[in-house]
């Protein structure tokens, strides 16, 4: 999890090809209309996010049903998203467990992150949003916290410490 050119695509896909994992971008899950709304420098609300959160969810919840381990790329900003991914918060019936789901936060300063998203081509998150990723952003006191601004073979390996995972 991390703000917009934290690194988080790149890293949690590079994460499940060195661990055989499946991969997911949440940026992938994104409505038409909210890919639209970014594109124009609009920030997401709450309620753009609830159906986007759920499918989110709902990709965890069959990983860890069909045994998969899946490393995701998703901004998870406020406490509150992070909850619903993690806690069944709205789905009541989860037999998921809290210790089933793991947070690695990727941290950056706003320069760091402003030079990557300038630089950035393709991608519907600007430059322009990261001010708003940056106030809405609620750092998480339960994640592995990493420096984004190491090489991603690093972060990888941190990771896989941290983790304890070969």
């Amino acid at each position: 999890m991390g703000v917009a050119g934290s690194g988080k695509t790149t890293i949690a896909s590079l994460l499940a090809e060195k661990l055989g994992w499946d991969f997911l971008d949440a940026d992938s899950i994104h409505s038409p209309a909210n890919v639209a709304k970014m594109e124009s420098g609009v920030p997401l609300n709450d309620a753009d996010r609830v159906p986007w959160l759920r499918e989110l969810r709902l990709a965890i919840e069959r990983s860890l049903a069909e045994h998969r381990h899946m490393a995701l790329a998703c901004s998870a900003l406020k406490r509150s998203y992070r909850q619903q991914l993690m806690v069944g918060s709205e789905i009541k019936q989860s037999k998921i467990k809290n210790s089933d789901v793991k947070l690695v936060y990727l941290k950056g300063t706003f320069e760091e992150l402003r030079q990557r998203l300038q630089h950035r081509t393709g991608h519907f998150m600007t430059e322009q949003l990261l001010g708003s990723q940056l106030e809405t952003l609620e750092e998480p006191s339960d994640a592995i916290t990493v420096d984004a601004g190491r090489p991603p073979q690093e972060i990888v390996a941190e990771i896989r410490r941290q983790l304890g995972l070969r």
